[in-house]
């Protein structure tokens, strides 16, 4: 989906020559509210964002102040990840 925004000419040169493009400002500003309001996961801010891993999805969020949504699901899901890895030999004893 494509949006049109109009701005005054004068902001946007000025926002533009501090922020860069104004495309990407205004798709990280969604992205962001989106992640906060629980719309969408750090898998989907990963993928949105063209980053290459979920460690660098939450270092990006982390920089810009945004809390993770780490609550009792994603632990759950870690903890049968951390089983399942562990059931198929990937994982040492002690980890």
């Amino acid at each position: 989906m494509q949006i049109a925004v109009a701005l005054p000419d004068d902001f946007a040169q000025q926002v533009s020559s501090q922020w860069g493009s104004l495309e990407r400002v205004f798709l990280e500003f969604l992205v962001i509210k989106a992640y906060r309001d629980d719309l969408i996961t750090t898998g989907k801010v990963r993928e949105l964002l063209g980053l290459g891993t979920r460690l660098e999805a939450d270092a990006w969020l982390a920089m810009r102040g945004v809390e993770l949504n780490y609550g009792q699901k994603e632990l759950d899901a870690d903890r049968e990840t951390h089983a399942q890895l562990r059931e198929e030999g990937k994982l040492s004893i002690g980890s």
